[in-house]
């Protein structure tokens, strides 16, 4: 194979995915595209929403590969409806197989990247791993993870993923802090091409906490310590219910948070969809759209594909 391609799993079945991949290809993202999906819901898909659209299917050995077509890898499911509105472990074993191919894609013919198309965390992870970022990286038997919501005007992670907020608090620790900050230095450097500027939330209201376990004194602090010694531009703790203000998140590049809706909350009300979910720490770059399977909305001929968009056209950006 003579470029990379973007690899682009179609996830849950009953999903609006497939709508918002087909409304995405007005664009050029630079990259051939491999779509690994069921040949029959695209179909249905297709004929749905009345797409002129034609794609090429891959032999084995991908030699008929094209780089200005969608290049199909076909996993079979014939479970499909548009009149379906729910999700059932029903699909699990074809969205299993369907990361299967991906993984021998990456590992046979490399990439520049992986998109996936959501998937139900109830039904496909059925509690055994807290996310795709955590599954993705069981599988890639890669260690600590970094999720990142990437904007261009301003990112956020989360120091703990789809967890409990019970389970939040001990689940913060001084080492996990330095070693997600770390990647996410090191992935803006050499992708973005930027040395980020940093804030970093504290965990209690106004970071005060009268506990003996006492995070932000605990683990924050001393985090922040080591990775100013080590030149990363990083301040705090911040507040989190001023940190997203206006005239403060000028001063960032990256805000990292304590817990999943921390920071996830804010991102989303400043910007919709005009973000993408970014995970670091595997040996390839994956790219989520920042949106769910939102299966109330499947058939409508409604649903934005903006973050798929912005998913694509990352790898173009920055020439991965």
């Amino acid at each position: 194979m003579n470029f990379r391609p973007i690899i682009i799993i179609g996830g849950e079945p009953q999903s609006i995915f497939l709508e918002i991949f087909l409304k995405a290809l007005k664009k050029k993202f630079g990259h051939p595209v491999i779509l690994i999906s069921s040949k029959k819901i695209l179909k249905k898909n297709i004929e749905k929403f009345k797409k002129n659209f034609k794609y090429n299917e891959l032999n084995k050995d991908f030699s008929n590969i094209k780089k200005d077509k969608i290049n199909l890898v076909d996993v079979n499911y014939d479970k499909f409806k548009f009149t379906r509105k729910k999700i059932t472990s029903v699909s699990n074993s074809y969205i299993e197989n369907s990361f299967k191919k991906a993984f021998e894609i990456i590992k046979n013919q490399g990439c520049c990247g992986l998109i996936n198309g959501p998937v139900s965390k109830k039904s496909f992870l059925k509690g055994k791993y807290n996310g795709i970022t955590e599954y993705l990286a069981k599988k890639t038997n890669s260690k600590d993870p970094v999720m990142l919501i990437y904007n261009k005007q301003l990112s956020v992670s989360p120091l703990t993923t789809h967890i409990p907020i019970s389970k939040v608090s001990k689940n913060i620790k001084k080492k996990d802090i330095i070693i997600k900050v770390k990647k996410i230095d090191k992935f803006y450097k050499e992708v973005i091409k930027k040395k980020p500027k940093f804030g970093i939330t504290g965990l209690n209201p106004h970071c005060e906490s009268f506990d003996k376990e006492n995070k932000e004194k605990k683990e924050i602090i001393p985090a922040i310590r080591v990775l100013k010694k080590g030149k990363i531009n990083i301040s705090g703790p911040f507040a989190a219910d001023t940190i997203f203000l206006k005239e403060n998140i000028k001063k960032f590049d990256v805000i990292i948070g304590m817990y999943h809706d921390q920071v996830l909350t804010p991102i989303k009300t400043l910007f919709g969809f005009d973000a993408i979910n970014i995970t670091l720490g595997l040996p390839f770059i994956r790219i989520s759209p920042d949106h769910g399977p939102n299966v109330q909305m499947l058939g409508k001929n409604k649903s934005d594909p903006k973050s798929l968009i912005e998913s694509m056209l990352f790898f173009k950006k920055y020439e991965i």
